[in-house]
């Protein structure tokens, strides 16, 4: 499998992907917003674009299907219930179908509720597992809820899911904002090391270089995070009314009511 991070360069700081079969050539392209960008580096690299996979209806992410699907007339893919919000699916998946590229590459479909209700990841069956996860799991942070989302349906995709995936999945989000994400990260929990030491690493830099694991983010996203005591006890400063011992999903809601403001 070979995995094409596109850095659109926009202002909502959009990854589109392409992921292609080393054998014949053949490519998914993911969320490809920038149809310009996507086309032409399928056609440098010397792949043919087959199929399209809409990780959510959003608009940053469906906005470059019409012109991809006319240039190659590649398939839409998109989950079951997502026909009557992005137009022109091909095909409607729920979790564990499986999307082939061409001869052995397998994108394996997770049904990742929260940042929408109809949003998919895609992990791939190859030895180092790649996640695909739009806008539900970012580099150091989680996705917003705020057009057709559900926070304790994105809870319960983080605690059910994500985390149980291996420690060695790369993770290859819908956006770049982990620059951002790392500061909001200090600002929780201060005497995070593993935040710190990167920051300085990812302020400036190319933002399609850094690739994260599972493991990175268990150490690096306050989302995952929930029962450390530093996050905790820095939480109390903003709610004064939070338990003793709170609850995972109090703290994840917490935490993402922060973040909206953040």
């Amino acid at each position: 499998m070979i995995v094409e991070r596109i850095w659109t360069g926009n202002a909502y700081r959009n990854f589109n992907y392409l992921v292609a079969c080393p054998d014949t050539g053949e490519a998914l392209a993911i969320d490809p917003l920038d149809s310009e960008k996507t086309l032409a580096t399928a056609r440098a690299r010397g792949w043919q674009i087959t199929q399209v996979l809409n990780t959510h209806e959003h608009h940053d992410h469906i906005g470059g299907n019409a012109a991809v699907v006319a240039a190659t007339g590649a398939r839409v893919i998109a989950h079951h219930r997502a026909a009557g919000l992005i137009p022109g699916v091909d095909r409607g998946v729920q979790a564990g179908d499986v999307i082939k590229v061409g001869k052995r590459v397998e994108l394996e479909c997770l049904d990742t509720p929260g940042h929408t209700m109809c949003h998919i990841c895609l992990r791939s069956h190859t030895d180092q597992p790649a996640l695909f996860s739009g806008d539900t799991l970012f580099n150091a942070g989680a996705g917003n809820v705020h057009n057709g989302g559900n926070v304790d349906a994105l809870f319960a995709t983080f605690v059910e899911q994500l985390a149980r995936l291996p420690a060695d999945t790369r993770i290859y989000p819908g956006h770049d904002y982990i620059e951002n994400n790392l500061k909001f990260t200090l600002a929780r929990e201060p005497d995070n090391v593993a935040a710190k030491e990167l920051l300085p690493q990812v302020a400036g830099r190319d933002p399609a270089a850094v690739v994260t694991t599972l493991a990175d983010e268990q150490r690096i996203n306050t989302f995952m995070r929930l029962d450390s005591p530093g996050v905790i006890d820095r939480l109390r400063q903003d709610f004064a009314d939070l338990p003793d011992r709170p609850d995972a999903k109090t703290v994840f809601r917490k935490l993402r009511e922060l973040r909206n403001k953040w």
